[in-house]
């Protein structure tokens, strides 16, 4: 077996459509731990499997994030939920990722807020097993189940900081999605139901019964959403506000249940 060079490894992935070849063949060849395990990276790359997914890591608010095959990758528009979650949370809060994936947003969360105690869930039992490999070490706790249904009971009324990074693309939409997202990641984890908005209206019925007083429901929606998702949290009783990034073209809704 001759071995891959820098330079054929970006030929390789800018062949196959990879628009970041350099950056992505400099990724792959620092994580490769021998002439097999590069040369087996760059075919799965080849084949369309997410980068992340191939090397086994993302980077995500500037931390190593572990993901394994068919588990969601965690996006860098999402950072923008991070950072408002830290704005808008303390040291020492109660903090739940549902729809957890990777564990992805606890975890940056809790590197960004000392001394809080970090709780994920997600449906996905595969996504539950990948999550424990990153919210473990970070001190938290991982529950497999249904939305709030996976939480201990012992949590209602006392979350600062929900974090619901929940599936808002329309179900006629996801055909529209890059293949590395519709052919590796789990249709659960992308389909938000016929508007987008189906998983996020269970979340957010059930959020205020959860929430501390005080505390915030944090959700990535789409711009076009946003408005929606506003009416709707306030309908069960939060207020809301709306923060955007157009540098990582993303949109957060922040609902807090106040007295």
């Amino acid at each position: 077996m001759s071995v891959l060079t820098s330079s054929e490894v970006v030929v390789r992935l800018r062949a196959a459509g990879c628009v970041f070849a350099e950056d992505e063949a400099e990724i792959i060849l620092a994580t490769a731990r021998d002439e097999a395990s590069l040369a087996r990276m760059v075919a799965q790359r080849v084949d369309g499997l997410p980068l992340e997914q191939v090397v086994g890591w993302a980077s995500f608010c500037g931390l190593r994030i572990l993901v394994d095959p068919g588990v969601f990758v965690p996006r860098r528009r999402t950072e923008l939920l991070v950072a408002e979650a830290i704005a808008a949370g303390r040291p020492g809060a109660v903090v739940v990722d549902l729809c957890c994936g990777t564990g992805a947003l606890g975890v940056a969360v809790a590197a960004g807020l000392p001394g809080v105690s970090l709780y994920a869930a997600d449906v996905e039992p595969a996504a539950v097993r990948n999550a424990r490999r990153n919210v473990v070490p970070a001190g938290g706790s991982v529950f497999e189940g249904d939305l709030f249904d996976a939480l201990p009971s012992s949590l209602r009324g006392q979350i600062d900081l929900l974090l619901s990074n929940v599936p808002y693309v329309p179900s006629d939409e996801v055909r529209l999605l890059p293949a590395e997202a519709r052919l590796y990641e789990p249709l659960v984890t992308l389909d938000g139901g016929s508007d987008g908005l189906e998983v996020f209206r269970r979340v957010a019925t059930e959020a205020p019964g959860w929430l501390a007083v005080g505390g915030h429901l944090l959700v990535e929606t789409s711009e076009l959403q946003a408005a929606g998702v506003v009416e709707y949290v306030e309908s069960v009783g939060l207020s809301a506000r709306v923060a955007t990034s157009e540098e990582l073209g993303a949109t957060v809704v922040i609902a807090t249940l106040v007295e």
